[in-house]
């Protein structure tokens, strides 16, 4: 395998919705990373809990037909990890709130994530999964130090909205902080970088920590990279959205599969011409996502990725 991408799954309501009313095609941070790496050519093997109800099937199908293998399906109704219910204020900004579904953060387990699967794999990926006191958060963060002690590359996807459920934005920061040491590329948001101090702390958070790759999002502005500590330009295409439309996850997912693509097994590997190469092929792929209006449906190949490169 080249991928192995655990985490719950997210899945987000329409603007102005009413409760019940699922976007069909989400997926999650986790299913969507590994989908759009698999467009990509690459193999990726996804771990999370499908409920059987008629979304935990549609995701399920999804999968199957993308050659993401889910390694776990709870026999149980419960198909959803988050929900958001997302509004517009007066001045039509997004407003979101968010409600979770009961126990649905017991479905990851420790167990499930197999010492054999990252062995056989290159990249462990995680994301999308509360870092509160859960089974799930336990989970996630034996993937990411299994995956640094086995050699291989590791990548996390902050999700701010998922660490919010249990504590403060303190101790959120401090979750965040304990799992770093274990991961080489972080991507994150203004938002969650604010948390950590700031965009101004990264190069010396690097440095503390020992990462390799920090990819800042913008919302509909693209991205900026820090790597080594040196901040690199991305492209001004637009490249992310403000609400989960999958374009983030589609980047990361063009961003891995293009690292993977040039041969790329350890951080150490990395130069800042194969990163920014990455990052620019990534940067495509989110772009992508976002004209097609996000979600796993729009996620790009990467022969649609390679005709709008420069």
């Amino acid at each position: 395998m080249d991928l192995y991408s655990v985490g719950e799954m997210l899945v987000d309501f329409l603007p102005g919705s009413e409760p019940g009313s699922y976007i069909r095609n989400a997926g999650g941070a986790p299913a969507n990373v590994a989908i759009a790496a698999a467009r990509n050519g690459l193999e990726a093997a996804m771990c999370c809990s499908v409920g059987d109800d008629d979304f935990g099937r549609y995701l399920l199908g999804t999968l199957r037909e993308n050659r993401v293998r889910c390694i776990r399906r709870e026999p149980c109704r419960e198909a959803v990890t988050t929900m958001a219910f997302v509004s517009l204020t007066e001045e039509g900004e997004r407003s979101f709130t968010f409600v979770r579904k009961p126990g649905a953060d017991m479905f990851l387990r420790e167990e499930d994530v197999r010492e054999a699967d990252i062995r056989d794999t290159v990249i462990v990926h995680a994301g999308s999964c509360s870092l509160s006191a859960s089974p799930a958060a336990e989970a996630t963060a034996k993937a990411l130090h299994l995956g640094r002690e086995m050699g291989r590359l590791v990548s996390f996807d902050v999700n701010y909205r998922d660490m919010m459920w249990n504590g403060s934005q303190e101790a959120c920061a401090a979750k965040v902080r304990e799992i770093l040491p274990d991961v080489d590329l972080l991507k994150i948001s203004e938002e969650e970088a604010d948390m950590l101090g700031g965009e101004a702390e990264l190069p010396a958070l690097m440095e503390r920590y020992g990462l390799t790759l920090v990819v800042l999002t913008l919302g509909g502005q693209g991205a900026r990279g820090y790597f080594r500590g040196r901040r690199l330009a991305v492209p001004g295409r637009r490249a992310h959205c403000a609400d989960a439309t999958g374009a983030g996850d589609a980047f990361w997912g063009g961003m891995l599969s293009q690292m993977r693509f040039r041969g790329v097994t350890q951080a150490e590997q990395l130069t800042e011409p194969l990163v920014q190469e990455a990052l620019e092929y990534g940067n495509v792929s989110g772009w992508l996502c976002v004209q097609g209006r996000g979600a796993i449906p729009s996620l790009p190949t990467r022969q649609e990725i390679e005709r709008h490169l420069v």
